[in-house]
C-alpha cells in the first residue's frame, strides 16, 4: 500500500464562498442560497444552517492567518493508506459561529475514513476565530473546501 498525505492544493486563499458584499447592499444568504452547494441534500441533515451565510462584509479570520491554519490542519490530519491508485475526493464544510468557535464540521467522500478524518483535522484545532461580519454584526459563516491528493512513492 502507498502512503498519501493531502497535498496543500486547497485553495485556503481562495475559498469557493469566500466573497464580499457591497456594504450599502449586504447579501445574507441563508439555507435557500446555500442550496447551490454540490452536497447541500447531504449537508442540510449534517449541519445547522440556520442564517448561515457565504458572503460577508469581513471574512472569519483565524489567529496568525490562512497560512497559520492551513499548517495546524496539516498537523492535525493524519496520513490516509491509498489502494491502486485511488485518488482522494473529499468536501469539507464547517461554520464559524458568531462567538469565533468552528462547529458543525462535517466532510463528504465516497470513502468514509478519509472523510472522517479531514472532519478530524477541523475538529482537532483548538482556536478561536475572529467571526464574519456583515455591518458590524457578527455572522455565521459557512466554508467550503474541497480536498485533492497526491501519491509519494
Amino acid at each position: 500500500m502507498k502512503k498519501a498525505i493531502f497535498l496543500l492544493g486547497i485553495f485556503f486563499n481562495s475559498f469557493l464562498f469566500a466573497q464580499k458584499t457591497d456594504a450599502k447592499n449586504p447579501v445574507q444568504q441563508t439555507v435557500s442560497d446555500v442550496s447551490s452547494l454540490p452536497d447541500f441534500n447531504v449537508i442540510k441533515t449534517k449541519l445547522d444552517l440556520k442564517q448561515v451565510v457565504t458572503k460577508a462584509d469581513t471574512l472569519p479570520e483565524f489567529p496568525g492567518g490562512m497560512n497559520a491554519f492551513k499548517r495546524k490542519y496539516f498537523e492535525n490530519i493524519e496520513t490516509l493508506d491509498l489502494k491502486n491508485n485511488e485518488k482522494i475526493d473529499i468536501r469539507l464544510y464547517f461554520i464559524v459561529e458568531k462567538n469565533g468557535y468552528v462547529r458543525n464540521v462535517t466532510a463528504v467522500s465516497k470513502n468514509k475514513k478519509h472523510a472522517e478524518e479531514a472532519e478530524q483535522g477541523v475538529r482537532r484545532i483548538f482556536a478561536r476565530w475572529k467571526p464574519a461580519k456583515i455591518n458590524g454584526e457578527a455572522v455565521r459563516y459557512l466554508f467550503y473546501f474541497p480536498l485533492t491528493s497526491k501519491k509519494y512513492n
